[in-house]
């Protein structure tokens, strides 16, 4: 019997998931390929989700565990973050011995897992490079496209960027990106969302497709103002005055100083009775959410890409996402709430828009997993797949 391919896959954060479950459920299906699950980081912590529980529910089997975040959100604590990641993540690699490393996107444990690989001389995919944004996010990106082997770009443009940057041809792949086959699968769904079952924290009013969501995460290069600029937020939500979902912030940089906020808003105003402060819901949840709200608030790239699919109005605020490819449903504005507030009202003579297709159609995972089974194996440092 023809040994299969050991494709190994890093997953460190909630996103990360949700970016790559249809591509999991594809090799965890295929003849040819043998599916390992790291996971990691605040994939692993009880406040930001622990989103272990639920790639487990799904019925995917983890086989380590990546233990490197350090208690902290300042800059220097995510550059020792990296730092052991690195270390970690070498040990559980060495270990694990794939044919094949898959890393996916921008983060600071993205870069770790391709230092950690590359120098391992194993093997490493690229998954979303080739895009523009704001923060350190774009130049991690970069940086991991040039330490990378295969290259699946969410993108045309991502594609040719990636071209640009002088990797081989045959070895990148315009794919989609494999969150928008989550949103396909969700998008006739008439399942109801209800606030008793998901928990978190507020009153527990009714979702009929009268709410927004607000999904706002610390900008790194922007140390320091995460304060200033989620207070604009709230005082904009306090005036639109519209049920509100909102998402507890992410683990870079700043997160604590908009976590200190949430938590004086809510000390500040126990009585109100529309806004709902959670953590995180499973993916296809999440995702039928989105589809139900009246927009998507904050500086998440889930509004450029699976709000765009879905064609959900999106107010993406600050540099975060800036540069990025966007749809109709998105309107980039500066930290003010009178700006928030403008922006929600405009989208207000909308009852929906027509949804872009600009990061794929929603079958990325199964493209992927098509070139991860035809690909010669073990690769040369500069091999040549063909991208037929």
């Amino acid at each position: 019997m023809k040994k299969k391919r050991k494709v190994t896959i890093v997953i460190t954060a909630r996103p990360s998931y949700s970016r790559i479950k249809s591509l999991l459920d594809a090799i965890d299906s295929s003849e040819n390929l043998s599916l390992s699950i790291v996971v990691g980081g605040s994939a692993l912590l009880q406040k930001f989700g622990k989103t272990i529980k639920q790639i487990e529910k799904d019925g995917f089997k983890v086989d380590a565990l990546a233990n490197y975040a350090i208690e902290g959100d300042t800059p220097e604590i995510n550059s020792k973050s990296t730092g052991m990641a690195i270390v970690e993540l070498t040990t559980i690699l060495n270990n694990l011995k794939p044919d094949l490393v898959i890393t996916i996107a921008d983060r600071f444990e993205t870069i770790a897992t391709a230092i950690a690989a590359s120098y391992m001389n194993i093997p490493l995919a690229h998954i979303q490079g080739g895009e523009i944004s704001g923060n350190i996010d774009e130049k991690v990106r970069h940086a991991v496209t040039k330490l990378a082997d295969l290259h699946f770009t969410a993108s045309e443009e991502s594609y040719q960027r990636v071209l640009q940057m002088g990797e081989i041809p045959e070895n990148v792949y315009n794919t989609g990106c494999p969150s928008i086959d989550l949103a396909r699968e969700i998008s006739d769904s008439d399942k109801k969302i209800s606030i008793r079952e998901i928990g978190g924290v507020g009153p527990n009013f009714t979702l009929n497709k009268d709410y927004i969501i607000v999904m706002q995460h610390p900008v790194t290069t922007e140390y320091g103002h995460s304060s200033k600029q989620i207070n604009e937020t709230l005082s904009a939500i306090m005036k639109l005055k519209i049920k509100t979902m909102w998402f507890w912030p992410n683990i870079d940089a700043g997160s604590n100083d908009i976590s200190q906020e949430l938590r004086k808003f809510r000390e500040k105003n126990p009585k109100q009775d529309f806004i709902h402060f959670f953590t995180s819901l499973p993916p296809e949840d999440f995702l039928i959410l989105l589809n139900n709200s009246l927009a998507i608030i904050g500086n998440s790239s889930v509004g450029i890409r699976e709000a765009s699919f879905l064609g959900v109005p999106n107010i993406s605020i600050g540099s975060r996402q800036l540069g990025r490819e966007s749809g109709e449903n998105t309107i980039f504005i500066d930290y003010k709430s009178s700006e928030i507030v403008r922006a929600m009202n405009q989208f207000k003579k909308f009852s929906r828009l027509v949804g872009s297709h600009i990061y794929g159609d929603g079958f990325s995972g199964e493209r992927i997993c098509r070139v991860l089974e035809s690909a010669r194996y073990p690769y040369e440092k500069k091999f040549h797949i063909g991208n037929k």
